[in-house]
């Protein structure tokens, strides 16, 4: 997919009416690299707009807009990458599938499909309630069935190729670094929530989801190329680095929050001055990441 440098925030689509849930891209050359893009999904299926109080626009503000154009430059360095492609308002990859809130349901969940989590309560379940910005999504309550074909046809899908990914990777180089690539809106960087004007966050579950020469040599790059980064919050990572972020198994789990500030316009959602600088610094984040020598930074 080419750049948009103007992408009107009313086309719900920029890919097939019925697209798979993921694109894949493998790399050109093979280092044990893997990014995941969950969050910047452009697709919103008809039925979702249909049974949606929302515009076209105000529907969008959970997408971490164009996060798959900024690591686009991934798989020519050596990184497979692989985004989701529907909207996180209708399907969000990055949590647990059994997150779901039962309230939003017009008759019964089975039991052992539900968990409660901080995320279900605010809203921002695997199935979401409401947008970044609070507002509710549905008129009505949904049918049941409409979360299991949901996560049958999305979040399933997904997992299993990422799941694979990983583990061919970890066959193939002794260990996998997953990097799972977010935006955050620019009030979250700042202004009480973390620390003030931060424009990465890197999470890594306290320590836990990977080695710590993982998320050192990220904020050592980070910060010579003249950024302020914070750690861990207000975003210490989701259901994809708590998942698989398993260092002593070989899998070591990174997330990285980007504010968007620093490339694109929040009002209206469109790409700004900014993006083409922040896409040079990440190609040469991306090349620092491709050259390490993992085995030996992560021992």
């Amino acid at each position: 997919m080419g750049l948009m440098t103007s992408p009107n925030p009313l086309i719900f689509s920029e890919i097939d009416p019925d697209p798979a849930p993921f694109v894949l891209t493998q790399a050109a050359r093979s280092t044990a690299l893997v990014f995941a893009s969950p969050h910047s999904g452009r697709h919103y299926p008809a039925s979702l707009m249909e049974a949606t109080r929302l515009d076209g626009l105000s529907i969008r503000q959970s997408e971490d807009g164009y996060v798959d154009q900024l690591i686009a430059g991934g798989p020519a360095q050596g990184a497979s990458l692989i985004a989701a492609t529907y909207g996180r308002a209708y399907l969000d990859v990055n949590r647990s599938p059994l997150e779901l809130d039962p309230t939003m349901f017009d008759g019964d969940l089975p039991p052992d499909q539900v968990r409660t989590s901080a995320r279900v309560s605010a809203g921002l379940g695997v199935i979401a309630k409401v947008v970044a910005e609070g507002q509710e999504i549905y008129r009505d309550r949904l049918a049941p069935t409409e979360a299991q074909a949901r996560l049958e046809t999305v979040h399933g899908p997904y997992h299993q190729a990422l799941s694979e990914l990983l583990a061919q990777t970890q066959q193939d180089h002794g260990l996998a670094v997953l990097i799972d690539w977010h935006s955050m809106p620019s009030a979250a960087s700042g202004g009480g929530w973390g620390r003030a004007g931060s424009d990465f966050v890197l999470g890594d579950r306290h320590g836990t989801s990977c080695g710590s020469g993982l998320t050192r040599l990220v904020d050592e790059s980070l910060t010579r190329m003249g950024y302020q980064v914070a750690r861990n919050s207000p975003y210490a990572g989701g259901y994809t680095t708590e998942h698989y972020g398993r260092p002593s198994k070989g899998i070591h789990a990174l997330q990285i929050e980007i504010n968007r500030r620093l490339y694109l316009n929040e009002a209206d959602l469109t790409l700004s001055q900014g993006f083409a600088g922040l896409k040079r610094n990440l190609d040469r984040l991306i090349g620092i990441l491709a050259a390490c020598p993992w085995a030996e930074r992560l021992a």
